[in-house]
């Protein structure tokens, strides 16, 4: 037996004889992907048992997940041979959504409204203020040269975040540090330079201390679906918070009944999104501290990878609930309880964009388990030659969770299980959910936790 049936083999029973979660019903899944960040949980669906189809936009990650689930070329040509459609991202694909939604199919996708929300971040903000939920001071720009005037004429610390498809460029997102702005001034010259074209308009927002959480929920086109999700993104390369952002380093979290978090935010967005039909999983990222809440943005979509590390944490098949969830059910959702954590492995040049050194250090590395290991989710990996192999042009390669009662529990089963791993180059978070117990202290104290 080679590595990927021993591991196809353990993932199989576990889910069998552990977690249930081995379809009875088998459907058809087609997957509608630009940039290819859900093949994981297309070959977890696989897995359990459905027949699943797999398209990429992108031509640079065509080969993301070759080899796991089956690969197309068109997808509008499978959509008759389809019981249900993933959409995986915002940037028009929720109109593409709503079209076929609107037309009998199932879907599990957003709207024009729903991805307006994380595309447009003004337009996210401002949706918030109309709720009556307090948001933090921001301004979008088209142009770097008012943005450089505006921070000289009112010194402050800043966050700048692209807007639109660039925002996708988590690398370009940058939190000033200096009281006076002056390093935000910076990096707006630097990106004037160097970005001016690829990214049309930006946010600055006012920064503010506290802890980040956000809060989430799947969502059936009429109401959530309970448990909620609560979540820690880690985001800079390296611990202790140090170095540049990336897309995401690890992300701890934990389910919940609606707590206070939710219910002062998200909560209030149930009748908006109902209107629109949304099906599939929101998030709203936030800041708390002892004077209130703070949403910093939405996520209108899965969140990667957050719903890598939501899965491991289901005891449900996520295949028959995301169908029920399609058909405007309310399905079950059976979670594991305590923690999850999961830490992204990634290779050279993760998180610049670097092709030669990609191809030089890490295109084609074989991934080598020492021995089966469980709890491994595969980002930028192919299948050949019944070998694990690096692939795509990002440098994301796998996501290592773990589950327990404790945070601690579910960090010491995932770093375990990353020791049973070797990739050429291969670098890691090691203090990802190391924060918690000062941050639940703060959470408990300002009673944002509470369940209501």
């Amino acid at each position: 037996m080679n590595e990927i049936e021993k591991y196809n083999k353990i993932i199989s029973e576990n889910n069998h004889q552990n977690q249930n979660k081995k379809t009875q019903n088998p459907k058809k899944f087609l997957f509608v992907t630009i940039d290819n960040l859900i093949a994981n949980i297309a070959w977890r669906i696989k897995i359990e048992g459905h027949q699943v189809k797999y398209y990429v936009k992108n031509p640079d990650d065509k080969e993301v997940g070759m080899g796991f689930v089956d690969m197309i070329e068109d997808w509008k040509k499978e959509v008759d041979w389809a019981d249900i459609i993933v959409f995986d991202d915002v940037l028009g694909q929720g109109a593409k959504a709503k079209e076929l939604r609107d037309k009998g199919k199932l879907v599990v996708g957003g709207t024009p409204y729903t991805d307006r929300l994380e595309d447009d971040r003004n337009f996210g903000q401002e949706e918030l203020k109309k709720l009556g939920i307090n948001i933090l001071p921001s301004r979008i720009f088209t142009s770097f040269e008012e943005a450089i005037q505006f921070v000289k004429e009112n010194p402050d610390r800043y966050v700048l975040k692209p807007c639109g498809e660039a925002a996708n460029i988590k690398g370009l997102l940058f939190i000033g540090e200096e009281k006076d702005g002056r390093d935000v001034i910076q990096v707006l010259g630097d990106y004037h330079k160097a970005w001016s074209k690829k990214i049309p308009s930006f946010q600055l927002q006012k920064w503010i201390f506290g802890v980040e959480i956000a809060v989430g929920a799947f969502f059936n086109g009429k109401s959530f679906i309970y448990p909620i999700n609560v979540n820690f993104e880690h985001k800079k390369l390296f611990p202790g918070d140090l170095g540049p952002s990336t897309g995401e380093m690890g992300t701890s979290m934990f389910w919940s009944c609606p707590n206070k978090l939710f219910n002062m935010t998200l909560k209030k967005m149930e009748p908006k999104l109902a209107e629109e039909g949304y099906i599939g999983y929101i998030d709203l990222n936030c800041i708390v501290n002892s004077r209130g809440i703070y949403p910093l943005e939405f996520t209108s979509r899965f969140g990667y990878p957050c719903i890598f590390i939501q899965e491991e944490g289901m005891l449900s098949p996520i295949g028959d609930f995301l169908y029920g969830l399609a058909q405007g059910n309310s399905p079950n959702l059976k979670v594991k309880s305590g923690f999850q954590i999961g830490i992204r492995i990634v290779v050279p040049p993760f998180p610049f964009t670097d092709k030669e050194t990609f191809e030089v250090k890490s295109k084609d590395s074989i991934i080598y388990f020492k021995k089966p290991t469980e709890g491994v989710h595969i980002e930028d990996v192919k299948l050949v030659n019944d070998e694990w192999v690096v692939t795509g042009t990002s440098g994301v390669v796998l996501v290592v969770c773990g589950c327990g009662q404790t945070m601690q529990q579910a960090r010491h089963q995932a770093y375990q299980r990353i020791k049973n791993i070797s990739i050429p180059h291969m670098y890691y978070r090691d203090d990802i959910g190391e924060s918690w117990s000062e941050d639940s202290d703060k959470l408990h104290t300002w009673g944002y936790l509470i369940e209501q």
